[in-house]
C-alpha cells in the first residue's frame, strides 16, 4: 500500500509517496486538541493569571520607560496576536508610559521594515517606537559583568534605560539550548556579538548536555539564565504553537518560573523515542524557519538522532534567504570534508570563537554521520553542493537518490517537522 505524507516546505507542503512497508515510523509531536478558547483568549488568560509574578498591568504602574523584547523575522512568534494584548495590559496600568519594542536579532541580519509590518501589522509599526538590535555595534552595548563560563556579558544599552523590562517569545525544542523562549530573548537575543560567540563556543556545543530538551547541567543555558537575571528581565509571555503555527497554550510571569512551566508542557508534547533507519526524511517546519541552511541545521539534528551510521538524511527547506551566514558557508566551501571541518572547529578556543562557528560545528557533526540530500529550488543547487551535500528538486526525487545510494529500498523514518520534536532514548 502506498502512503502519502505531507511535509512542510516554505509556505506550502510537499507530498512524499512511499510504500507503507518501508516506513519505520512517522514521528510527530502530541499536540493537544484545539482548546475551546480562541488564541487571543489563551494569551489573555495567561497574562491575567501570571506565574510567580504580579499582573503586568500592576507592574506597569508608575513606570516611565518600558521595553518589550520581541523576536525577529526568523521566528514564528504570532506577534499580531500577542503584542496588542501586551500593549493593552501595560497601558491599562499606565496609559502614559513610554514603550519601546526592541527586536531581538541575536547575530542575524537586521529585520527589515517590511518584515516588521508582516510580523506586527501596520498599526503597531506606524505608531510604536521600534528598535532593531545590532550585535555588531559595540557603541550600542553596556557591560553587565562576567558570565559563569568566563565570557564578558555585554547587552543592548536600551535595557538599562528601562524601569520595566519584559519579553514575548515562543517555546519549542532547541538543538543546543534545550528549549527556545524565556532567557534566550536576552542571550543571544539582545547581546553583543562577542558575548554570543563566547557562549556558543566549541566546547559548549560539544557538551552532551547541550542538546534538545535538556536544561539541567547545560552550560549554554546556564549562561543564558545568568544574563536574563542581571539584565533585569521582569516578565515574559511565551506561547506554544502547533504544526500550523497556531497558539495552543501560553505562559506568562516570572522569567524563570513561567519558562520552566512552558518547557515542561513542551517536553510532554514533543518527547519521542528515536526510531533508527537508513533513510530519514525531515524538514524545518516550513516558513519562517526554513529560510536558510543555517536555520535548517536545527531540523537536521532530529534526523541525526534517527539516522544509522553511514545512512542518508533528506532535508526539505525552501531557502529563500540562501545559506544564512557568510562565515557559516565558508567553513564548508573551504573545507575538505565534514570530518576535517569538525576537527578544526573543535580546536578553536572559546575566546576565539567566530560568527556562526557553532552552526557549522553541528552541521559538520551531522554530515560526518550521514550523507545529506537537500530538497530546495534549483537556484540553490550550487550552494548546496558547495557545502558537501547533494541536491534534489523534490522529496520523491530525493528518495530515489537515497535508494540508489543505499542500493536497496531501505527502511525510512519520517519526521515531518524536525524542530518540533525532542528525540531521546
Amino acid at each position: 500500500m502506498i502512503r502519502r505524507i505531507e511535509i512542510p516546505f516554505g509556505k506550502t507542503k510537499q507530498s512524499l509517496t512511499l510504500d507503507e512497508q518501508r516506513i519505520q515510523a512517522v514521528l510527530v509531536p502530541r499536540h493537544p486538541s484545539r482548546p475551546d478558547l480562541s488564541e487571543q483568549e489563551i494569551v489573555l488568560s495567561a497574562l491575567r493569571d501570571p506565574i510567580g509574578s504580579e499582573p503586568l498591568s500592576r507592574l506597569a504602574e508608575g513606570k516611565k520607560r518600558i521595553v518589550i523584547i520581541s523576536s525577529d523575522h526568523t521566528r514564528p512568534v504570532p506577534s499580531r496576536i500577542t503584542m496588542p494584548l501586551l500593549l493593552s495590559e501595560l497601558r491599562r496600568g499606565n496609559p502614559g508610559a513610554r514603550i519601546t519594542l526592541l527586536i531581538a536579532t541575536g547575530m542575524h541580519r537586521p529585520t527589515t521594515e517590511a518584515e516588521l509590518r508582516d510580523r506586527f501589522g501596520d498599526e503597531i509599526v506606524s505608531h510604536e517606537e521600534v528598535l532593531v538590535h545590532n550585535a555588531f555595534k559595540p557603541e550600542d552595548m553596556d557591560f553587565y559583568g562576567t558570565l559563569p563560563s568566563g565570557g564578558a556579558l555585554r547587552l543592548n544599552k536600551c535595557l538599562k534605560e528601562a524601569d520595566l523590562l519584559l519579553a514575548e517569545g515562543f517555546i519549542e525544542p532547541h538543538f543546543f539550548a534545550g528549549f527556545s523562549g524565556g532567557r534566550k530573548c536576552i542571550l543571544p537575543g539582545v547581546a553583543d556579538a562577542g558575548t554570543v560567540m563566547y557562549n556558543h563556543n566549541a566546547r559548549f556545543i560539544a557538551d552532551p548536555h547541550a542538546r534538545q530538551g535538556i536544561l539541567e547541567d547545560n552550560p549554554i543555558h546556564q549562561d543564558m539564565v545568568f544574563a536574563a537575571r542581571v539584565s533585569g528581565l521582569r516578565f515574559i509571555l511565551n506561547v506554544l504553537l502547533d504544526s500550523e503555527k497556531r497558539i495552543t497554550a501560553a505562559v506568562a510571569g516570572d522569567p524563570e518560573k513561567a519558562h520552566e512551566a512552558g518547557c515542561r508542557r513542551c517536553l510532554d508534547q514533543t518527547r519521542l523515542t528515536p526510531v533508527p533507519a537508513d533513510i530519514v526524511i525531515t524538514s524545518n517546519g516550513g516558513y519562517p524557519l526554513d529560510q536558510n541552511i543555517y536555520q535548517a541545521v536545527k531540523g537536521m539534528t532530529a534526523a541525526e538522532a534517527c539516522a544509522c551510521e553511514g545512512g542518508v538524511i533528506i532535508m526539505l527547506a525552501a531557502l529563500g534567504d540562501g545559506h544564512g551566514g557568510d562565515n557559516f558557508y565558508r567553513w564548508f566551501a573551504r573545507g575538505d570534508s565534514p570530518q576535517e571541518i569538525l576537527q578544526r572547529i573543535e580546536a578553536v578556543p572559546p575566546e576565539e570563537t567566530t560568527p556562526d562557528q557553532w552552526q557549522a560545528q553541528i552541521l559538520a557533526r551531522i554530515l560526518k554521520k550521514a550523507r545529506c540530500i537537500f530538497v530546495t529550488g534549483e537556484e540553490n543547487r550550487a550552494l548546496i553542493e558547495g557545502m558537501h551535500m547533494d541536491w534534489a528538486p523534490d522529496v520523491n526525487a530525493a528518495l530515489a537518490m537515497a535508494d540508489s545510494l543505499t542500493f536497496t529500498a531501505a527502511p525510512v523514518t519520517v519526521i515531518p517537522d524536525g524542530v518540533g520534536v525532542i528525540l531521546v532514548p
